[in-house]
């Protein structure tokens, strides 16, 4: 029987446990970039099977939030090679999350405060963190969007692959395309928040072209077996939402499985909260989505998340439901997880007052085991 703590080949990779540590925005990038404590964060954690970076901007364009870390400047690549050799020098593996947040943004941090931009020009019920320049931070609304001209698409394509590449110069072992959580590639799948009459909105097949693009279009930069995406079918996270999720994702993934990619990543229920949440008339079935990605020809790891324990994890992996399961929470308050897990040790609780922001205050000061 398959455990947490087997052994897992992931495209490129080989895993050494299946317990991943899942992408975790933190906000402590001033400038774009990676700050003085990041190295230590990700070392402490380097014990996971797999960390996934948090959200990394692709361009200046893409930021949404204050002091998140980009991808498009060479500083931000020397910052960023400095942390993966740490990582690596720690025995770890470490993929950055590709991310562009589309219509989750504000004026304050787009490029000559232009508005955001996003499939169509529909405004998210969301906020946004912005930095007070008195100090601290706080979450404000987000920015009304306009949509995307069909001729400016293709190059934020491009970003994605141009990013992945700059990703692969600084020292990551490969990328997780963000398709989920109410950002700009899930704002294309959803009817929600695309009303495009073109070739990119309108049928599910038209609404899916863009994770399609983005897909090739990273797998020709890095190679597949260096590229997972990721995915979160009912959450409401961000103003998500469609009434028909189930042949919508299960469209998503039969595209996914043609790039043979090396994993894809399931936010199950709502993110970071409910994971019974549902969207549309009937529950989601979970199950069917990961039948139809192997049916499809899909090879790589499914990997599973949102509020497991190490029982659950430990039953979704023995079972098959998942290769492999991420964990957040649990990892910022507990950089040795993994350990924690097969001693069936206590576990730190979080401080979410410390989660976006700061220094290393509830960033790199939790307590391992003795």
């Amino acid at each position: 029987m398959t455990t947490l703590f087997d052994p897992l080949p992931m495209g490129a990779l080989h895993l050494p446990n299946r317990i991943v540590m899942a992408p975790l925005t933190r906000s402590r990038s001033r400038g774009g970039i990676p700050g003085p404590h990041t190295a230590t964060y990700y070392v402490q954690r380097a014990s996971a099977g797999l960390i996934i970076s948090e959200g990394v901007a692709i361009s200046p364009q893409a930021q949404g939030y204050a002091n998140v870390p980009g991808l498009y400047t060479p500083a931000q690549r020397h910052a960023w090679r400095e942390v993966t050799e740490a990582v690596h020098a720690a025995g770890g593996r470490i993929v950055a999350q590709l991310w562009h947040v589309g219509r989750i943004s504000h004026v304050a941090l787009q490029p000559g405060g232009a508005a955001p931009v996003a499939p169509s020009a529909l405004m998210a019920r969301t906020n946004t963190y912005l930095i007070d320049p008195r100090g601290g931070g706080d979450f404000v609304p987000v920015s009304a969007p306009r949509a995307l001209e069909a001729s400016e698409i293709p190059g934020v394509v491009d970003d994605f692959a141009r990013a992945a590449t700059a990703a692969r110069e600084a020292g990551f072992d490969g990328v997780e395309i963000h398709g989920a959580n109410g950002y700009l590639i899930d704002q294309f799948l959803r009817a929600g928040s695309n009303h495009r009459d073109d070739a990119w909105g309108g049928s599910i097949g038209n609404r899916v072209r863009f994770l399609d693009a983005v897909a090739a279009a990273v797998v020709r930069a890095i190679g597949a077996d260096r590229t997972g995406v990721r995915l979160s079918p009912v959450t409401a996270a961000n103003d998500a939402n469609d009434t028909h999720p189930q042949p919508l994702f299960e469209a998503a993934v039969r595209a996914l499985a043609v790039h043979d990619l090396a994993f894809v990543h399931v936010i199950e229920g709502a993110t970071g909260a409910a994971r019974d949440f549902q969207q549309g008339e009937t529950p989601f079935d979970y199950d069917a989505l990961r039948r139809t990605w192997r049916e499809a020809g899909g090879r790589g790891a499914w990997i599973l998340n949102n509020g497991y324990d190490g029982e659950l994890a430990a039953a979704a992996v023995a079972s098959g439901r998942a290769d492999a399961v991420a964990f957040g929470r649990a990892f910022i308050a507990n950089p040795d997880l993994v350990r924690r897990l097969r001693e069936g040790a206590p576990l730190n609780l979080p401080d979410r007052t410390t989660f976006y922001g700061g220094d290393e205050r509830g960033y790199t000061d939790y307590p391992g085991l003795a």
